[in-house]
């Protein structure tokens, strides 16, 4: 025997048909009690039911479900609020409600804006975000921590965004600096070619506007590091004699550089995707994305303040002159020659490309030489032969402690 399928409003009506017909023959005396009993409800709802029934002209419609809303709703959000909403999600299609609502509140503090998650549900309604999906939840990745990013200028991340080719044929790369602990954007240039020199021209302009930072966080390639003695560059020579400490990832581990990862995503759906159709194009694009991040974006990591509210510059001003590094009272100096080679008794030792017009510093360590750039140790001075010397160094391990086989004295 197959399941009868019942409707609320047609037991509602056949309860009244039942309630009217013992009317009738009771001439006014029913039992109404017994009759909700027999239908299974109480006796305030029949006698509910048998009031909209009379009242309605003895007419079953006026048995349908009503509606529940309530007739005032003094915390619904305003159609005036709900538009500057919209409006927002249409001028910053890639903002999340949070970013939206506390971007709202600081450019109109005079105004009630509801909370995030009320915003979610009205980008929903106007079909402008799609419902987010329960990700399970995955085991956190280990890498090097940004232990010492707990004031600005501790740590500047540093590296190249993918290459971009713009509509005129032209291929470039962005070179991002951005400050860890603030989030501030330093720096977004486009240049020809990722080689130190250009790179040098953009650190040099940014620590003559902001200063120095303690420590410059970027990968093993080019022209951050090489597979030479220290994994030194003519880049990184040059940081190392401004007193800033070098901080490398693990290769293949772009997370340990995870907040300038995120940059770039954000900067690659709202300035880059898809390219300009010029060169000149696409770095203006930059630039007022750049703006936009810094000053009117609101950052979740920084409790919704803007990058630029929390970043201050540096109190270690750009030097007009770099140091010299000194060998100390028991060691020597020697400089290095346009090969990478340094003198020692007459034999020549390659030490690096990159170091040439600069001295490294011989320390005394037992029965051989320790090579050092500053704080650097690059390797030791051993005899391959009577009459041939080489440097040695570690096997290349390279963290944010160790740098390319070497480490700090």
């Amino acid at each position: 025997m197959p399941w009868k399928e019942c409707c609320v409003v047609t037991e509602r009506a056949k309860f009244v048909m039942e309630w009217e017909r013992r009317w009738k023959e009771a001439r006014g005396r029913v039992d109404l009690a017994e009759l909700c009993r027999r239908f299974g409800i109480s006796r305030q709802t029949g006698y509910v039911w048998v009031k909209r029934y009379r009242e309605g002209g003895h007419d079953v419609r006026a048995l349908d479900n009503r509606s529940s809303r309530p007739k005032t709703s003094p915390t619904v959000t305003s159609a005036a609020n709900v538009e500057t909403i919209l409006a927002a999600r249409r001028d910053h299609p890639r903002w999340g409600p949070r970013k939206l609502v506390a971007w709202l509140r600081d450019r109109h503090p005079s105004r009630e804006f509801p909370s995030a998650a009320t915003a979610r549900r009205i980008l929903e309604r106007h079909g402008m975000v799609s419902r987010r999906r329960r990700r399970r939840r995955r085991a956190a990745v280990p890498g090097a921590p940004f232990s010492e990013a707990t004031r600005p200028n501790a740590v500047w991340c540093i590296d190249f965004k993918g290459a971009i080719t713009t509509g005129d044929g032209q291929r470039c790369g962005p070179l991002t600096i951005v400050d860890a602990f603030s989030r501030f954007c330093i720096r977004c240039e486009l240049l020809p070619e990722a080689t130190s020199e250009y790179v040098m021209r953009v650190l040099d302009g940014a620590f003559r506007e902001y200063g120095l930072p303690a420590a410059v966080r970027s990968d093993n390639g080019p022209p951050f590091a090489s597979t030479g003695a220290g994994g030194l560059t003519r880049l990184s020579a040059w940081l190392l004699r401004l007193g800033i400490r070098l901080e490398r990832i693990t290769p293949g581990s772009p997370q340990e550089n995870g907040r300038l990862e995120r940059f770039h995503r954000s900067l690659e759906h709202e300035a880059a995707s898809p390219p300009k159709l010029t060169w000149q194009a696409q770095r203006r694009a930059f630039y007022l994305f750049r703006v936009e991040y810094n000053e009117e974006r609101p950052h979740e990591s920084l409790g919704m303040k803007t990058p630029a509210s929390v970043y201050v510059p540096s109190a270690s001003t750009y030097p007009t002159m770099l140091a010299r590094f000194e060998a100390s009272t028991f060691g020597m100096s020697r400089p290095v020659d346009r090969q990478g080679f340094i003198k020692i008794d007459k034999a020549r030792v390659l030490i690096s490309a990159a170091l040439a017009g600069e001295s490294v510093q011989l320390e005394p360590n037992g029965n051989r030489w320790e090579v050092c750039f500053g704080p650097l140790l690059l390797g030791w001075i051993v005899a391959a032969s009577p009459t041939k010397l080489n440097l040695r160094t570690r096997p290349r391990r390279s963290n944010y402690v160790e740098v390319s086989g070497t480490s700090w004295r």
